[in-house]
């Protein structure tokens, strides 16, 4: 039950690989396109800010698709 396939090679992963998340990935999209260059009053701002950066995404499926597919990570 635990066994690894033969056709499937296990790779350690670095400890530090934030590209390879896709969450990380969207996390960037989002400080990048709604949440950077702005100065929050407290942190329920800070919040509400991220919320709405969320939802904003959420409604945009297909842009979720295109950051979670790498060209790099879907070529094997």
């Amino acid at each position: 039950s635990g066994r690894v396939p033969t056709n499937i090679t296990i790779l350690p992963l670095p400890p530090k690989s934030p590209e390879l998340n896709p969450v990380e990935n969207l996390w960037h999209f989002m400080r990048e396109n709604w949440l950077s260059n702005r100065i929050f009053k407290s942190y329920d701002d800070i919040v509400d800010h991220c919320c709405d950066a969320w939802r904003k995404l959420e409604s945009q499926p297909w842009r979720i698709m295109s950051i979670g597919r790498k060209p790099w990570a879907n070529g094997f």
